[in-house]
């Protein structure tokens, strides 16, 4: 569900005209629904009501402050995978204790930032991790309150960049090794073990992933409650998909009807942690044609946006539906939106069937709400580009676009260069 229609041949995002946006702000540009953000978060709070739960959205899926307000505003938390991201949930207002960090990687500063902030967990992906976040909070005088995230070694059948919980993956511990890895985590006074933490994958499109894994993690809860380990908390992480072409994925009450009666009798706090199913369809990247080049076998489109403002298509060869801001009814021709970066790779969509495109069109290119902006760059020296967030028919400007000055920003030339 999203709020980007057609009325009278024009494209809206709620009851603005996207062209005006465009008109207004420029292009390239992502423009954000209020009414799906809130809708999506909503359709998971309803969907989970009766069991304790708290949901905490993805961050490294959209990280604008507005959008990360909006859901604070709803009660939502936050699942972190960098000082940068907890940073920016506790600006948003996101209270601390429904804040849970994940990732491989932290840093000192990082864990001293999020025990100083007073998070909910630190979700551990290695016993070495676990030892230095255990000296940390020790010379801190803290309790470290922790989860390790399990590896169940499930497959998500989605792409395997986003393919998170088998046994090649960086990710976790291997399940079979968990209860000695628990076993330690109880041997340091300075940690306190709250929970468990899996995530298997992202855009996944079927429930029986969700419930193979959760079988597990709950069969290791029981275990690990029966050496005398406590497990208050469930952390079944995120991965829900979402439409990006002929997929039907599963709505958040879908889900709620697959799991929760695995839950019954396990008293278990469950933590769920969506970011593409609440941001995704939730936005869209609109962007100007340049130029036309002819091709015996297709056409090229030449497009303002690039692989630095969208990189999906070009990462993950991804599928993004792509549709005229004003409609027409012109020849359908085989067309690649191609973008301006110096690189063969640089393109939104390939071998796509669209009625032909005339210089200046606008165009909108569909499901960008998620992973869009968070993973754009200043690649060929870009300014990143524009956010709007429209409600009703208002729209605000919620990140400015860049300029060149910005491009030097933090810069400096040593001395000896200026002879």
């Amino acid at each position: 569900m999203h709020d980007f229609k057609y009325k009278n041949n024009e494209l809206y995002a709620e009851e603005v005209p996207v062209s005006k946006i465009a008109e207004a702000v420029g292009t390239p540009v992502y423009i954000y629904s209020h009414n799906t953000l809130l809708s999506h978060f909503i359709a998971y709070r309803d969907a989970f009501d009766g069991q304790p739960h708290t949901i905490c959205f993805a961050l490294k899926a959209n990280s604008n402050i507005a959008v990360l307000k909006l859901l604070a505003n709803n009660g939502c938390g936050a699942d972190v995978v960098s000082g940068g991201e907890l940073h920016l949930a506790l600006k948003a207002g996101i209270p601390p204790h429904k804040i849970v960090y994940a990732g491989v990687g932290k840093t000192e500063l990082e864990i001293v930032q999020a025990l100083k902030a007073g998070i909910l967990m630190f979700n551990i992906e290695s016993s070495d991790e676990m030892l230095a976040i255990s000296e940390i909070a020790a010379r801190m005088k803290k309790k470290a309150p922790i989860a390790l995230r399990v590896n169940p070694d499930i497959d998500p059948e989605t792409h395997p960049y986003i393919s998170t919980g088998l046994k090649e993956s960086k990710f976790g511990i291997p399940i079979e090794e968990a209860l000695e890895h628990y076993r330690l985590a109880k041997k340091h006074p300075s940690l306190r073990i709250l929970g468990i933490h899996k995530h298997i994958g992202s855009q996944i499109t079927t429930i029986r992933p969700f419930v193979d894994a959760l079988k597990k993690v709950i069969l290791l809860a029981k275990t690990l409650r029966s050496h005398g380990i406590p497990i208050d908390y469930i952390d079944m992480g995120g991965g829900l998909g979402i439409p990006y072409r002929n997929e039907h994925p599963p709505h958040p009450s879908e889900l709620s009807r697959a799991i929760l009666p695995l839950m019954r009798g396990g008293n278990f706090n469950l933590i769920l942690e969506p970011g593409r199913s609440i941001a995704g369809n939730a936005g869209i990247l609109v962007t100007k044609a340049l130029y036309l080049k002819k091709h015996p076998q297709k056409e090229f489109v030449i497009i303002d946006g690039g692989m630095n403002d969208l990189i999906r298509p070009s990462l993950y060869n991804a599928y993004h539906n792509v549709l005229p801001v004003k409609k027409n009814n012109r020849k359908k021709v085989i067309s690649d939106l191609v973008g301006p970066i110096c690189e063969s790779g640089d393109f939104l969509a390939k071998n796509r069937e669209l009625n032909r495109v005339n210089r200046g069109d606008l165009l909108a290119v569909m499901s960008a709400g998620a992973y869009g902006f968070t993973m754009s760059s200043n690649y060929n020296s870009r300014p990143r580009i524009a956010e709007v967030l429209v409600k009703g028919r208002e729209f605000f400007v919620i990140r400015d676009r860049e300029t060149y000055k910005d491009l030097t920003r933090g810069s400096r030339i040593p001395e000896f260069l200026k002879k």
